[in-house]
């Protein structure tokens, strides 16, 4: 295992659609490369139905690891491309990481 004491895990939840120009402005402010997957919200915001069917609407998730003295560049990044400031659009949120493996890209970037 390698040590992650100097990486976060930026989380970021957006309507579909927006995950592409989440990942362009996160590399845009010092990440790598990002992961995306597909999901289903059920935030206050999206109680919509058809024929009286609720309507789960579908969401993009965003995974980032990067290092903390990029963490605060790429958040602020993510937010003004996903205009995170205004309602219904999305969050984004940062766990730091205790542990991680499969970045050996990274850490030779910081050796040498």
């Amino acid at each position: 295992m390698t040590s992650a004491l100097n990486h976060d895990l930026i989380v970021t939840v957006v309507r579909k659609g927006y995950a592409e120009q989440i990942v362009r402005a996160s590399k845009e402010g010092g990440a790598e490369g990002a992961t995306i997957f597909l999901g289903r919200g059920t935030g206050i915001h999206e109680q919509k139905k058809l024929l009286g069917i609720p309507i789960e609407p579908e969401k993009e998730i965003i995974f980032t690891v990067i290092t903390t003295d990029k963490t605060e560049r790429v958040l602020q990044a993510i937010s003004k491309a996903g205009q995170l400031e205004k309602p219904a659009t999305g969050i984004a949120f940062v766990i730091p990481l205790k542990q991680v493996v499969g970045i050996v890209h990274q850490l030779r970037n910081l050796e040498g």
